[in-house]
């Protein structure tokens, strides 16, 4: 193929990269991949998720909730890119803005600085949700990967196809619904008997045994992931991070500098399941939690018994304590996801028909 730059290509399905050259065109990219599969992807329906810093591999995806994905290692593409599709200019990224961009974002942290040294109490807190909106996906899929390796270092992950199989079935139909996000999503299942659940950067969601084994449901365990998965979406496990870190990693992602963001940022993933969501935070998940909910025609009772059983075991259950210490539940949020769900009483279709979910929730054995 002519004029043609190499990459990779994954089909959203599996993880198995293929080989495949990818020629430029006014609308389009033609994509041909070794075994002479050709596929054409038209520019307006393809995102940039990575490879706005110099030197960082270029990711192309098209397609949701998982969709395919495009790596490109040549540095020029994008230059070529620009060159051969102008009207598509604003959808990517642009090498040569990147001078530019410099001076910008040096001028943006030097402002930091000055307004962090005046309104310390408040600068860094609204300075990092600020930033966690423009942190690039391919950063929080790594600082995500480090934390998620963090959380289970010393404990066993649970592997059991079927089952993990279920629980995937259940984020698929949760997300079917929504709009187009640049998250892949993926569930970790850890063989710890506490009952808890993290969301970390980048669209990983890592559940405890106990929590799954807790969940009397398919509908309970949705209410936690649809929970889980708008602190993603919300960003506010990204925003955690970069609060805790506090200016050191504000200013170094500001400036650029990936590598330095990276170091802060994996040394916060260490303690990503001791930190607490605000009840703001909290509150904003519960709320656009309870939306996905019934958007995907799944009966948000479920979600508000799993929340009321936390709240009724937290006298006597040491493990409820450590799921309400990540995730504070004041008795009034319950009160109010009943509210809000009290208008859908109907047309809500069961979880996994036809699965025992007792079966199913023993995802790590025994």
């Amino acid at each position: 193929m002519p004029g043609a730059f190499t990459g990779y290509y994954l089909d959203g399905r599996s993880a198995a990269r293929r080989e495949a050259s990818v020629r430029l065109a006014a609308s389009g990219l033609e994509i041909a991949l070794g075994d002479g599969t050709r596929l054409w992807w038209p520019l307006r329906e393809v995102r940039q998720t990575q490879g706005f810093y110099a030197g960082e591999q270029t990711r192309l995806e098209r397609g949701a909730p998982f969709p395919e994905i495009l790596l490109i290692d040549d540095s020029a593409f994008l230059g070529a890119l620009h060159a051969t599709a102008p009207g598509f200019g604003r959808r990517f990224h642009n090498p040569g803005w990147r001078r530019s961009r410099v001076l910008l974002t040096v001028g943006a942290a030097l402002a930091s600085v000055a307004i962090g040294a005046v309104l310390y109490v408040w600068g860094i807190p609204a300075a990092a949700g600020m930033l966690a909106a423009r942190v690039p996906v391919s950063w929080e899929e790594r600082l995500g990967q480090a934390a998620v390796e963090q959380i289970t270092a010393s404990k066993r992950r649970c592997v059991d196809p079927e089952r993990e199989a279920a629980i995937g079935a259940i984020v698929k139909r949760l997300l079917e619904p929504q709009p187009r996000t640049p998250y892949t999503f993926r569930v970790t299942v850890v063989d710890d008997m506490t009952v808890n659940a993290f969301a970390v950067p980048g669209g990983q969601v890592v559940l405890l045994r106990g929590l799954v084994e807790r969940a009397r449901t398919p509908e309970e365990l949705a209410g936690v992931l649809a929970h889980e998965l708008q602190h993603v979406l919300q960003r506010h496990a990204t925003r955690l991070l970069l609060q805790h870190a506090s200016t050191g990693l504000l200013l170094v992602a500001i400036s650029g500098d990936i590598t330095g963001a990276m170091a802060y940022g994996i040394e916060s993933a260490r303690v990503l399941g001791t930190l607490r969501y605000s009840r703001h935070l909290e509150t904003e998940a519960d709320a656009e939690g309870l939306k996905m909910l019934l958007a995907a025609d799944v009966d948000p009772q479920g979600m508000i018994a799993f929340f009321e059983s936390m709240r009724a075991a937290e006298r006597g259950a040491p493990s409820a304590t450590r799921y309400l210490t990540s995730h504070p539940l004041a008795a009034e949020r319950v009160e109010t996801l009943k509210q809000l769900a009290a208008s859908h009483t109907t047309g809500f279709r069961p979880l996994l028909p036809g699965r025992d979910w007792t079966d199913l929730r023993r995802v790590c054995g025994g």
